[in-house]
Order: structure tokens, then sequence, then C-alpha cells
């Protein structure tokens, strides 16, 4: 069983718990009694850095276990962060939905949920608590459950971030995407992390950018460790930036933030060439 397997089984599991205390129906209202949140695609699209609530991984283990998540999410805003992603997977990554929905109350930046996101329950948790879009990982889907939260995704009145790993998944989500009705960009990203052997390789992004369909927000994801990295992925096709592990460890996390915005705001993005969807 890979890593990946692993997770997804767990949240599947974590799911059914959940919904044993809280059916969907009620969850379900809950979500839509939620005020609005801000938009997410229309905040990335002049580029920009999700800056991330990540308390731990399974490649480097405990990163800032006790962290106030609040505190760290007006950090990133405080330096320019155009939104905030939490982590809320717990057993490997430490997270939790108190910290989405504490981070959602602290910042007024769209807030995205990342998770192994399996069910449409996990769509109206992250509504529920605030988050203004949720990841959904196509290498975990296939393309009719894809498809089915693309829906539920709308239903519930939150956006997503559709994260690819290759070309198959890339090509795979660009055929779904293209059959749901949009009116505005798509927000895709593309992760540097194998999921499979959690190693990082930033030329990845390199080699598929030019694979991802025209008129979608562009977010490359991992393998950042400073400005450098930033303007390497601009350069090759990056809307937004996606910074977890390396603004957790920075003593100073506005300070690192606005270094790594900055970055963005002198690289501008070359555009990919791609099939349009």
């Amino acid at each position: 069983m890979t890593f990946l397997d692993r997770v997804c089984a767990e949240a599947i599991e974590r799911v059914a718990a959940a919904e044993r205390i809280e059916p969907l129906d009620a969850l379900r209202d809950r979500a839509w009694a939620t005020p609005s949140p801000p938009a997410f695609a229309a905040a990335l699209a002049d580029g920009g850095i999700i800056a991330e609530v990540k308390r731990a991984s399974p490649s480097r283990g405990v990163i800032a276990e006790n962290r106030d998540a609040a505190m760290q999410a007006r950090a990133y805003v405080d330096g320019g962060a155009a939104a905030v992603s939490v982590l809320t997977e717990p057993a490997h990554f430490g997270g939790s939905l108190d910290d989405l929905a504490a981070v959602a109350g602290a910042v007024d930046a769209p807030v995205l949920r990342k998770d192994f996101i399996l069910t449409g329950y996990q769509l109206f948790e992250a509504r529920a608590a605030g988050a203004a879009a949720a990841l959904l990982l196509v290498g975990a889907l296939d393309d009719a459950r894809l498809a089915e939260l693309l829906d539920t995704a709308r239903d519930a009145g939150i956006d997503v971030l559709i994260e690819t790993h290759d070309a198959e998944e890339i090509a795979r989500a660009s055929v779904v995407l293209a059959g749901v009705e949009r009116d505005h960009p798509w927000v895709v990203g593309v992760n540097a992390r194998d999921l499979t052997r959690l190693s990082v390789d930033r030329n990845r992004f390199a080699a598929l950018a030019g694979m991802l369909p025209e008129n979608v927000v562009v977010v490359a994801e991992s393998g950042v460790s400073g400005p450098d990295d930033v303007e390497d992925y601009r350069r090759v096709g990056a809307d937004a930036v996606l910074v977890g592990e390396h603004l957790m460890v920075a003593d100073d996390p506005m300070t690192a933030t606005r270094t790594l915005v900055e970055a963005v705001r002198r690289s501008p993005a070359i555009a990919t060439l791609s099939h349009p969807i």
C-alpha cells in the first residue's frame, strides 16, 4: 500500500466517524449558513504566494507542532500572502478543522483546506469552517469522482485547487474541466512532490507546465526554500506559488512571506503554451 493509498483509506474512516456525529444534511445546512468567504481564484489571478500552515509532514516529521495557526496566518497575510493554505489531515500532518476555522476567522484572505478529499462531505466541512477553497488531488480520484466533487463544490459554494503530478493527471483533469461550466478561471496546480516516494523534484513543474490548459490560474507547489525558487517557478509559467515548510520554520514568517511576495513581483509569469479548455 502506498502512502497515498493509506491516507485516503484513513480519510474515508474519518468521514464515516464525523458523519455519525453530524449527518450530511445538518452539515450542509451549517455550511450554507456560514458567511461567504473571499474569492479564491480572483485573489490569485495576478499571481501571489499561497502561504501554508503545516504542523508536520511525513517526510520531515514535526515542523511546528504547537504553533498558533491563527497567529501564523496573520503573519502571512501581513507579509502580503494572497491566500492561506491550512493542512487539516491529523495523522500525518498534525492538522485539524479547528486550525482551518481559526485561520478563516483570523484573516481576510481566502483560505484553502488542504487534505485528502474524497467525498462531498469533506467539501461541506471545509465550507462550514470558513474555507474559500479545497484541494482536490487528481491522483486520488477517478474522472467520475472528480467531476462529482466539482459539482458538489459548486453546490457548497466553495472553490477548488486541482492538484496534478504528471502528464496523465493533467490530461485527465483537462478533459473533466472542459465538461464543467465555469464563469471564472479554474485553479490548477502541479506538485513537485511525488506522493509515492515523497521526494521533491522542482524540475517536475517546468516539465509539465506547458501541458496545462490555457485560461487557468497555474500554481506551483512544493520545493521552495527561498525567493530564487519562486522566481524560477514564475519564469516557467507559475502564476501563484504554494509554500509551506520554508515559512513554517522561519523566525519571522511575515518578513519571510514578504520576501517571497517581492520575488513574485520581480518575475512576471510566462504564459504556458497549451490547449484551451
